[in-house]
Order: C-alpha cells, then sequence, then structure tokens
C-alpha cells in the first residue's frame, strides 16, 4: 500500500481494502503506526486499543474473502473522544472524578460506526468534561498541536483534532457544544464537522450543555467526515432529542451556490493573517461561480456572554450526579455528609470545571435566575431567528472558525476570558442548532492553520458538506498534513 494511500482519505483506504489491493489487516497497522508516532509527540491518546483493532482488520478480511457484502466504512480505524462511551478502555471525559469509570454501554454512535465496519483502535485526550478551549484542562495533561508542538491543538476535542490534522486514513469522534470540533479542527488543519443539533444521537456522551452537545466526526476531508455522519445519524429510542428524519445524500449533495457573509463575524479583533486567508477563500469561491451576498445576524455580539450563562447552567445541573455518593470520586474518611460531598467534588474537579459550575449555580439560584438564564434564553431565541432570515436569503455562510491562530501552551490558560474569547465565532451555531464544519483555509507566515467555517440551516448538513468538499477541491488544502515534528 502506498504512502499517499496511508495518508490520503479513509474512503481512500476502505476501497484499498474492498479491490484487495489492501489487506485490512495491512492498512490497518500501518495507521496504528502512525498512531503510535503522533501520540508520542502530541499525547493525544487516552486509550489504545491496537491489537484488538487488528484482531477486528483479520475478522474484515475473513468477512471479504468469504465474498460478504462490503459495508460503508469497512476497515476505516476510527477513535473516539474520552467522553464518550466505548466498551473498551476508560470514558473518564479528562476529569479525576470518574478516572475509572469503564461503559456499562457503548454510545449509539460508536455502535453505529462499528456495525458499519469501522475500526476503533483508540480514545482521546479532551479538555476536563469537554470545558475548554486548549485541551490544557485536562486532568492526565496537555495535548499538543501536532503542526508545532509548542501550541495548543485547540479544545475540548484537541486530542482527536491532533490525530486528524496528522494521520491519514482515519477519523475520530469528538464532541461539540460551543465550537470544541470545529475550533480544534482548525487549529489542527482538520476538517470537523458539528451536526445540526439532534441529528447524531448523544446516548453515550458524557454531558456538558444538554441542549448544546452534539457528536461529530473530524477528519482529513468532507467525504470522509459524510460517510462517518451518514452512519452515525438517525433517530434513537435512547435519546429523546434526536431528529424524527435521517439526513440524505451527505456525500454528494449539491453544491450551494449562494454563499452569506455575516458582517459580524469580521469583528476587528480577528488576526490579519486570518482575515486575509478568509478572503482569499471567498474569493476562490466567488471565481467558481458562487454568488456571494453579505448578511447581518445582529444578535452576534450577544452570542458568547448567552453561551456562558446557559452552558454553565446546563453544567451545574449535570455534574450535579457527582457528589461522591452516588457516582464519581469519593474522598477518604469525611466527618460528615456535608463534607464528603465538599471534598470529592473539590478533589475530583478541576478548576475551570468548578468555575463553571459556581457560574451555573448562580445564575440559576433564586433571585438570578430571571436576570440571567432566562434573559439569556430569549437572546437564544432571536440568535437562532437571525440565522432563519439570513437562510432565506443564502445557502451557507462562511466566516473564520477562530479570530485567532492556534497560541501557545501555557499562554492563555490563567485567563478565563481570553480563553472563552476564543469561542466567539462557534458559539452561535449551538445556540441556534445549526450545522456548521470547519475546514483549513490556509496556514500562517508560522506554518500554523487557518480554519474557514461553513454554516448551513437546521437539516442543511449535506449542503455545509457540499461547500466544503468543493472547496477542498478548488485549494486541495485537505491533502496537506502536519509532519509530527
Amino acid at each position: 500500500m502506498s504512502t499517499e494511500l496511508e495518508l490520503g482519505s479513509a474512503l481512500a483506504l476502505r476501497e484499498a481494502i474492498v479491490s484487495g489491493d489492501a489487506s485490512a489487516r495491512e492498512a490497518c497497522q500501518r495507521v496504528i503506526s502512525r498512531l503510535e508516532s503522533i501520540d508520542r509527540i502530541t499525547d493525544a491518546m487516552s486509550d489504545q486499543f491496537f491489537e484488538q483493532g487488528l484482531s477486528q482488520a483479520e475478522e474484515v478480511d475473513r468477512r471479504l474473502a468469504a465474498g460478504e457484502q462490503p459495508r460503508l466504512l469497512e476497515g476505516i480505524p476510527f477513535t473516539a473522544k474520552a467522553n464518550i462511551a466505548t466498551l473498551p478502555g476508560v470514558t473518564h471525559a479528562g476529569s479525576r472524578m470518574i478516572e475509572r469509570h469503564r461503559a456499562p454501554l457503548e454510545a449509539t454512535a460508536v455502535r453505529r460506526l462499528i456495525n458499519a465496519g469501522a475500526i476503533l483502535v483508540g480514545k482521546t485526550h479532551c479538555d476536563e468534561f469537554a470545558m475548554g478551549s486548549s485541551c490544557e484542562n485536562s486532568a492526565f495533561g496537555p495535548v499538543r498541536n501536532p503542526w508545532n508542538l509548542a501550541h495548543v491543538p485547540g479544545g475540548s476535542s484537541g486530542g482527536a483534532a491532533a490525530l486528524a490534522g496528522a494521520v491519514g486514513g482515519s477519523v475520530h469522534l469528538g464532541s461539540d457544544t460551543g465550537g470544541s470540533i470545529r475550533q480544534p479542527a482548525a487549529y489542527c488543519g482538520a476538517t470537523g464537522m458539528k451536526p445540526t443539533y439532534g441529528t447524531v444521537s448523544r446516548s453515550g456522551l458524557v454531558a456538558f450543555g444538554s441542549s448544546l452537545d452534539q457528536i461529530g466526526p473530524l477528519g482529513r476531508d468532507a467525504r470522509d467526515v459524510a460517510a462517518f455522519l451518514e452512519v452515525m445519524a438517525g433517530p434513537d429510542r435512547l435519546d429523546g432529542t434526536t431528529r424524527s428524519d435521517k439526513p440524505a445524500n451527505l456525500r454528494d449533495a449539491d453544491i450551494p451556490r449562494r454563499v452569506g457573509i455575516p458582517k459580524e463575524y469580521f469583528p476587528e479583533a480577528i488576526e490579519p493573517e486570518t482575515r486575509a486567508a478568509l478572503e482569499t477563500a471567498i474569493e476562490i469561491l466567488r471565481e467558481d461561480g458562487v454568488e456571494i451576498i453579505e448578511v447581518e445576524l445582529p444578535s452576534t455580539e450577544h452570542a458568547n456572554a448567552c453561551y456562558q450563562v446557559v452552558s454553565t447552567a446546563e453544567a451545574s445541573a449535570n455534574l450535579a450526579r457527582y457528589d461522591g455518593v452516588h457516582l464519581g470520586h469519593r474522598t477518604s474518611d469525611p466527618t460528615d455528609l456535608g463534607e464528603l460531598h465538599a471534598r470529592s467534588r473539590s478533589e475530583g474537579f478541576g478548576a475551570e470545571v468548578r468555575r463553571r459550575i459556581l457560574l451555573g449555580t448562580f445564575v440559576l439560584s433564586s433571585g438570578y435566575q430571571e436576570a440571567y438564564y432566562r434573559r439569556a434564553l430569549r437572546v437564544r431565541r432571536k440568535i437562532a431567528d437571525d440565522f432563519a432570515r439570513a437562510f432565506d436569503r443564502v445557502d451557507v455562510l462562511i466566516a473564520p472558525t477562530s479570530p485567532i491562530p492556534a497560541f501557545r501552551i501555557g499562554e492563555r490558560v490563567t485567563d478565563p476570558l481570553a480563553l472563552y474569547a476564543c469561542d466567539i465565532l462557534t458559539v452561535g451555531a449551538n445556540l441556534a442548532g445549526v450545522p456548521a464544519v470547519s475546514i483549513q483555509g490556509g496556514r500562517t507566515s508560522e506554518g500554523l492553520p487557518i480554519g474557514v467555517q461553513l454554516l448551513g440551516p437546521i437539516g442543511g448538513d449535506g449542503m455545509v458538506l457540499a461547500m466544503a468538499r468543493r472547496f477542498q477541491e478548488l485549494t486541495e488544502h485537505h491533502c496537506e498534513l502536519a509532519a509530527g515534528s
């Protein structure tokens, strides 16, 4: 099997296996070797199931040799974020609170991928309970960016993004609450997709913000991401928030011809090279015959504040279950029940998680709920209405994924407001429930990737992926991989 095949599309790897150009075991071994080498320098993986993966690859070879019909994802290796339940390994969500938790059931998304022929080979590190923008908040240490090891990979799906930006022939599952797939995809040069809310079941996902969380794939290009999303999508009786319809034709949807530029997504704070990359991307689409239309999303200026209120309120409620009695870390030798709760939670949760729990408890408390939480819900409705009006005029929107490229490890971790500012261009999609994908739009003078974000209307996942696919065909940025040095 050629190096180009190994480091390229996951679907191309699948075709080589199905056609007999490579055995599934050989293909899986080559991807695993690359995963091992990248993990050694980035610390992206929290668990490795390499021997199990090779055994499953051998089973794929036996199935194909027996003449069985190949499945859509036959033989493609994949990983799951540490907050997504898998039967092998530990689902610790980056936290000491549940560092030994072994899930009794696997996530619906994981099960569907395995049933479609994909091979689970490991799990990836993330910010604790998916709360962070840099992958420095894990209880198990930071993940490093494969393009420059002194820089962060973004968060909270930093481990998945680091592998997606450096390892071909594979796809990596992340979760996105306020940009946690797209922002690290931008920082690591990967393609990362946040689906329409309810498209993918949240069953088996450790909850952060239940009305915001979505599982999504990160990979080399839009076709790989579309194939994985197509398999994961659809109703699930274990998650009452899943949509009743299953999106069709995600891999080959028609390319949109009307692209909107939301002026609010190009503030002065955007780093100049990021702005230049987006202007170039817009010109590339214009030259391809796409109609470029300026639109307005006037409530965007309130999106980050709204997100902080809604997400911390939901985090406070979701994480209340980890009390040292029913679930999670239990402190030793407490004197009474109050001390048991207080010490268990202070020992089990890291600083960022404790901060968000406190904020969420405050905005839900008596006397403040109307002033903060209920007002935030009204702003959220306005943000969703802004998107709906914009999509009456255009098919998709184009914007930067992050106002800045990947920053250096340690540069912002002590300044929560500086970290939260990294999410200002991604949280709106979660609040409105719309699909969005980040793709590589260029690189900085230092060689760091720059992300381009494409957003679509509710249920418009296929259109977003089609535009991403077309842009990648025009630019071939999806063929670039981090050298891992």
